[in-house]
């Protein structure tokens, strides 16, 4: 029997199984389809096959990282979760799909990424906290400007900036989205029938971060709380689908310096300890450097006097360590 298809995502909170968006709409797709997939849930996005989340390797060792690739990967391995669907109910899908990347995305990304208090009471505290030491340094700040980077293509505006007026726009974007969703849900259970389809995914993965993450300037929550509807389909999905995610979104939070997921297992403790004993002694030598407890003259002249060959093996892991950052 071939090995599961492995999928690599970021770690959840707030009650969810994950905290992104795009990490969402595959483990609900996953779900609704009966997927059998390995999860690993890591909070270091280096570690993914593809260096971003979500990742899915599958067994023939092809990666892939866009959730609509990722689907039509899973569709092609007959875990097809709109094998049900009509012809005008999958053009009906695929157009509500095109709406929330279109109104609500934007909306979302300005929310959680370019509104200032949100992005640095919530947001960037959240990766800072949950990513491994060094990268909690410079990962979220570069995370938020390919997010803007991300807002300005969706707008077509390469000069775009946050602002009230641009906030303003991309909220009233967002309801109207919102509100869409909610007249086309009804009193559903699903937006298609009894089951859940690819378009109760995507908007489970766009509405769920919405509706439980507290973000102090919580607009998009506030409309989103006056459609029970929508509110209540979110709920639901967790229910049926992540129970243990809702049960432990209290009890289980994670350590700042624990990656998570599947690689926090006894045999990898030794390698653990040795790269952290490499990380600290880094980070001594750098602070001393720094702060002139080494003399750069003085330990020039020694090198000097050194054999060439320890000179170059030093500078030759410096390259790499530029190379790596």
């Amino acid at each position: 029997m071939a090995a599961p298809d492995e999928l690599f995502c970021w770690e959840g909170d707030w009650g969810l199984p994950s905290i992104s968006t795009d990490c969402l709409v595959v483990l609900a797709y996953a779900q609704f389809a009966g997927a059998p997939l390995k999860l690993r849930k890591i909070s270091n996005p280096w570690r993914s096959p593809s260096g971003s989340l979500p990742a899915l390797r599958t067994n023939q060792k092809e990666t892939l990282s866009r959730p609509s690739d990722i689907i039509i990967h899973l569709r092609k391995q007959k875990f097809n979760a709109d094998y049900d669907l009509s012809a005008k109910e999958g053009a009906d899908s695929l157009a509500f799909i095109s709406l929330m990347e279109e109104k609500l995305m934007p909306a979302l990304i300005y929310a959680f990424w370019i509104e200032p208090k949100n992005y640095v009471d919530v947001t960037r505290r959240w990766y800072a906290e949950h990513m491994p030491f060094p990268l909690n340094f410079f990962l979220p700040g570069r995370m938020q400007r390919q997010q803007l980077e991300k807002l300005r293509l969706l707008r077509g505006d390469e000069r775009l900036e946050a602002g009230e007026e641009l906030e303003k726009e991309l909220y009233r974007d967002a309801a109207e989205c919102m509100n869409l969703l909610s007249q086309r849900l009804g009193s559903h259970k699903f937006f298609f029938g009894d089951s859940p389809s690819s378009l109760d995914a995507y908007v489970f993965g766009h509405l769920a971060p919405i509706l439980k993450c507290k973000l102090p300037n919580g607009k998009l929550q506030q409309h989103l709380k006056t459609l029970d509807n929508l509110t209540n389909f979110c709920t639901n999905i967790l229910q049926l689908y992540f129970p243990k995610d809702g049960r432990e979104s209290f009890s289980q939070k994670t350590s700042p310096h624990s990656e998570g997921g599947d690689f926090d297992h006894v045999p990898n403790k030794r390698r653990k300890q040795f790269l952290s004993a490499l990380v600290a002694l880094g980070a001594m030598l750098s602070y001393a450097l720094l702060t002139g407890m080494v003399s750069i003259q003085h330990a020039h002249h020694e090198a000097l006097e050194e054999p060439p060959d320890l000179q170059d093996i030093g500078s030759h892991h410096d390259h790499e360590d530029e190379g790596d950052g």
